[in-house]
């Protein structure tokens, strides 16, 4: 601009704020300079306008925030609908982005109302970073709350087809609109592929953040981790065993498992009759070790052996042939043959039900209450007391038949108490002779079932313990996976307390862990109901498992490791196909940017119970367990 230009702008903008005097004096100084040419004055004039059409930008930046998104936002919604759902991936991070820049600027009720106004449109998929981001008052919220520090130091990586953001660009040329453009170019990292736009249902999976903390967590995931199982454990025994097996005993196996075989026919054929169908197979796999041995040998066998860091338990005999009787018997599962289940629903729990568990081979199922108390089941007493319907409080528990959900009648517990605050967890010790659980008390206590007893009571935390297991643990007891509220995943080595890998992925806080049996996989659920498989070796994920529609409460790879079981809020349990998720995917399939999604091999609803807790029983049997919701009752 000339200095013409400029002494008419700064006129203008005196008059538009009512400076009737300044306004004058500054016409006066402009008359006085034009007379004596002075080059002294002049350049101070020019300073002072430059300052001042400065200050007139700055004053004006709400506005171009509010129109920059606005329009943005109005293009993207009326795309070519091909197209629409990749080009509005790109509004989440812009508004965020044009929220956090105004508050940084200082202009807080302005930021306020451009939240307000458009919060809507992400509250499907952004719910809860939309309630953390409304915490954020001042400038400085944006450096002390950690998750909008993260935001502002990394970049989002999304995935977009090649004529999706050849669209985007000819539209940022097109309106000239800065903002928003500066915001794209310094906090979106485009991940361009061509071939036609990506499914609609990956919308999940195809926006991630990446900057500082993708870069530690690259460095970090470079560290050696020994995924391999524990040497000479009761599973290689057994193995090592069945290889001994003699060419006739081998081929008597084989002539059983035809017989097998034609069983999985008639249950793929029947209807009604699959149970006792179900039935024949279990007794003829528990005579065949072989059959299972070697279908587990595929996964099991192949995995490198490791020495453990950590001294471990000293099993009994008594404890080590039981369960080598279980893995003898183990069912073979696969996704043409799948578990049994054996779902246990508590009724009349007021909402008081805050945790459930299931022992290892589903005899005793505890559940904690927040009126303080744990109560455990046993499920052999079921049988005795079948016909007695008088129970001595009302927060009992019945089973149901997954299918047709006939109960089973009332069932007696043994109560446990000992805690001054609601009990937030619970978990049976391997053989189930003990219990942990854990409370709002802020103690840990240890219980026994064999004398009904508390046996101690841990002290140390100063708040309340949410979680008893607190971590899941490797298959050979070297590395422990935490989940955490920061939307990461996290192994750490229990010998040196250095964190070796971060898997980073998920899009809401991380509340259920799974560790594949032969420790190569982790699967990981979130609170939108989203499962990723995790690969420990490369720190990369292999596969995310879109289906459930709520919280991810429960994981359960089966024994083999062919399936994984995950039990959600929305009241269903579902079994995928961890053999194919675990494929790298196609060459057409990279291409396109989607991967392959067929996993997903039946879902088990229940009636309206949501699924507290999930295990796999030593011979693959799958045990489930929740509280009726309230408006099932009065349905």
């Amino acid at each position: 601009m000339d200095e013409e230009q400029i002494a008419n702008f700064v006129s203008a903008y005196l008059k538009k704020k009512g400076f009737k005097e300044t306004e004058q004096a500054f016409q006066d100084e402009l008359r006085h300079n034009k007379t004596n040419s002075s080059s002294s004055a002049s350049s101070i004039d020019l300073d002072f306008a430059k300052r001042l059409l400065s200050f007139s930008e700055v004053e004006n930046i709400p506005a171009r925030y509010l129109e920059g998104y606005s329009k943005l936002r109005s293009w993207a919604y009326n795309s070519l609908d091909l197209y629409k759902h990749e080009l509005l991936r790109v509004l989440y991070p812009v508004f965020i982005h044009c929220f956090m820049d105004l508050v940084a600027k200082g202009h807080i009720q302005e930021a306020r109302t451009f939240f307000n106004r458009f919060r809507e449109d992400h509250e499907m998929l952004h719910l809860r970073d939309l309630q953390k981001l409304e915490g954020v008052l001042s400038p400085s919220h944006l450096e002390e709350m950690e998750f909008a520090h993260s935001l502002r130091q990394s970049k989002v990586n999304i995935k977009i087809c090649q004529y999706s953001y050849e669209m985007l660009l000819q539209y940022l040329h097109k309106t000239q609109t800065t903002v928003i453009l500066g915001i794209i170019n310094e906090r979106i990292n485009f991940q361009v592929f061509p071939g036609q736009p990506s499914s609609i249902s990956d919308d999940a999976e195809l926006v991630t953040l990446s900057g500082s903390t993708q870069e530690t967590a690259n460095q970090i995931n470079k560290k050696e981790v020994q995924w391999g199982l524990l040497e000479d454990s009761l599973e290689e025994r057994l193995e090592k065993a069945a290889g001994l097996l003699s060419d006739s005993e081998k081929a008597e196996v084989e002539t059983k498992d035809g017989d097998v075989d034609e069983n999985k026919k008639r249950t793929t054929e029947g209807g009604k009759q699959g149970a006792s169908i179900k039935k024949v197979k279990k007794d003829k796999t528990a005579g065949a070790p072989g059959k299972t041995l070697r279908a587990e040998a595929n996964s099991a066998s192949m995995a490198p052996r490791v020495k453990p860091e950590l001294a471990l338990p000293i099993i009994t005999t008594e404890v080590e042939q039981s369960i080598l009787e279980d893995l003898r018997n183990r069912v073979q599962l696969s996704s043409v043959a799948l578990p049994s289940v054996s779902f246990y629903t508590f009724i009349n729990t007021h909402n008081g039900l805050n945790c459930s568990s299931i022992s290892h081979d589903g005899a005793l199922v505890a559940g904690g209450f927040s009126d303080s108390s744990l109560k455990v089941w046993d499920m052999a007493k079921l049988g005795q007391q079948a016909g007695n319907t008088v129970l001595q409080d009302e927060n009992d528990m019945s089973t149901s038949d997954p299918v047709t959900g006939h109960t089973s009648g009332k069932r007696s517990y043994t109560l446990f108490q000992g805690h001054s605050g609601p009990v937030h967890s619970a978990t049976f010790s391997p053989i189930g002779d003990f219990v942990l659980s854990s409370s709002a008390d802020t103690t840990i206590r240890l219980w026994s079932t064999k004398l009904n007893a508390s046996l101690v009571c841990y002290k140390g935390h100063n708040y309340p313990v949410w979680d008893v297991q607190c971590v899941q643990w490797h298959a050979n007891c070297n590395y422990i996976a935490t989940g955490s509220s920061d939307k990461t995943v996290r192994l750490w080595d229990v010998q040196s307390g250095e964190c070796v890998r971060i898997f980073i992925g998920h899009r809401s806080m991380i509340l259920s862990l799974a560790m594949s049996p032969d420790g190569r996989f982790m699967a990981s659920g979130d609170e939108d109901g989203t499962i990723m498989m995790w690969d420990l070796s490369t720190g990369r994920c292999v596969t995310p498992l879109i289906g459930h529609t709520s919280c991810v409460w429960s994981l359960a790879f089966s024994c083999e490791g062919s399936l994984l079981a995950s039990g959600s809020a929305d009241c269903t349990v579902k079994l995928w196909d961890v053999t194919s998720s675990t494929k790298p995917p196609r060459t057409d399939e990279n291409k396109s940017g989607t991967a392959n999604r067929l996993r997903s091999l039946k879902t088990l609803p229940t009636k309206s119970t949501p699924v507290y807790s999930l295990r796999f029983s030593r011979r693959n049997l799958l045990f489930a367990a929740g509280a009726l919701s309230k408006s099932a009752s009065t349905a």
